[in-house]
């Protein structure tokens, strides 16, 4: 299996949109892991990369008559490889989840769970786009050691996932025109959530301490702005005309946006610092995407 075959499988580039979810998480709950925070954001990059190898070994039927230029179907990656390595990579993940201690390890074998549910049960299901929505939630619960702070923005986070997933059921046959409304408004809703809670939220958090509230009373609304121009033009498309080729494009900026909705969350929290970093990855992001698409 040659490095590039590898990279398509795990869609090496689409991983960059989730090291900010523990990150996301940890803000609000005080970062409780302190230092070995910095283990998190590895964990969900390998848990999120098995989960894609997971994706195409259980689609492997499916894809030789759908999609026959994937690594599996066109004999570049062997079945029992694409499982090996996404059965690696949990045990990855769930390693580096340990390093931030018992509680992250806790919500990061949940997160695995809900990763492998839904690649061999739940994907062709109704509650397909559910349990997807759950593995953003526990990502970003797994950065709060499953602390109630971070419920806010994991359900943000959560939302948003609901919706790009639900998008993306269209990537081959065409979506329908409920759904895309449906994701639109749901855009719609976390940009306004988001953004309240920055500019009503933020003097409230910052009072005990005496710090000023206003940097992230300003960068959480204007981060959260930027999410929804990110997002919504491509779910409109969606709206006006429901084919499979908008379907795929409106998925893939809603990956992308995982990253400017991350920084608003960030943000919104004070750790504008934080946020300022996180949005640096969208570039990256998109840049590596150009070398392997991740389809």
């Amino acid at each position: 299996m040659r490095w590039r075959d590898l990279a398509e499988l795990v869609r090496l580039p689409a991983a960059l949109t989730v090291p900010g979810d523990t990150l996301v998480g940890a803000a609000p709950a005080g970062w409780p892991s302190g230092r070995r925070t910095a283990a998190l954001p590895f964990a969900s990059a390998a848990l999120y990369w098995a989960g894609m190898a997971l994706n195409d070994w259980s689609d492997r039927e499916l894809d030789a008559v759908e999609r026959p230029e994937r690594p599996i179907p066109s004999g570049r990656v062997q079945p029992d490889e694409a499982l090996a390595v996404a059965a690696g990579l949990t045990g990855a993940g769930l390693a580096c989840a340990a390093v931030a201690g018992r509680r992250p390890l806790a919500v990061a074998t949940a997160l695995a769970a809900a990763v492998w549910t839904y690649d061999v049960v739940a994907k062709s299901t109704p509650a397909g786009p559910v349990v997807m929505a759950s593995t953003r939630f526990l990502d970003v619960m797994m950065g709060a050691g499953g602390r109630r702070e971070a419920l806010g923005p994991a359900a943000a986070l959560g939302a948003h996932t609901l919706a790009v997933t639900a998008v993306s059921r269209g990537e081959v046959n065409g979506s329908t025109t409920g759904t895309a409304r449906a994701a639109a408004a749901t855009t719609g809703a976390v940009t306004l959530a988001v953004a309240a809670d920055a500019l009503l939220g933020a003097p409230r958090r910052a009072a005990p301490t005496g710090a000023c509230a206003w940097p992230q009373q300003v960068a959480g609304p204007v981060l959260a702005a930027s999410y929804a121009a990110a997002v919504l033009p491509a779910q409109l498309d969606v709206v006006r005309e429901p084919d499979a080729g908008n379907a795929r494009r409106a998925t893939g900026v809603g990956i992308r946006g995982m990253v400017p909705l991350q920084a608003a969350l960030l943000a919104g929290r004070g750790a504008v610092v934080g946020a300022l970093g996180v949005l640096a990855i969208g570039p990256l992001a998109k840049l590596g995407a150009r070398v392997v698409s991740p389809t």
